[in-house]
């Protein structure tokens, strides 16, 4: 089935996308120079999230996927902050 038309994106809404991934990146920026302890790499992964959110939505049109594709995608990031976290409580706690 060739539903490549079926999901016709306008610019207006890569454009707000794309402002919204460069206010992101600002907010980034910023966070990482203030210097907040240990939770602003937290908050960097937060907003990094964020945008990553954002560009397989939009930019990799995995809005207009089936639940099998979601659901494997999901599985990957799952697994992914499963392994990030583990890694932020060995080096926390040595």
């Amino acid at each position: 089935m060739d539903n490549a038309s079926a999901h016709i994106t306008d610019y207006k809404t890569y454009a707000f996308i794309w402002a919204g991934l460069l206010v992101l990146t600002a907010i980034t920026v910023t966070v990482g120079t203030m210097h907040l302890s240990r939770y602003s790499v937290l908050i960097c992964l937060a907003i990094a999230s964020c945008k990553a959110m954002l560009v397989l939505t939009y930019f990799m049109h995995l809005r207009y996927e089936g639940a099998l594709i979601k659901g494997v995608i999901f599985m990957a990031i799952i697994t992914l902050t499963v392994i990030i976290g583990l890694t932020f409580v060995d080096v926390w706690y040595r």
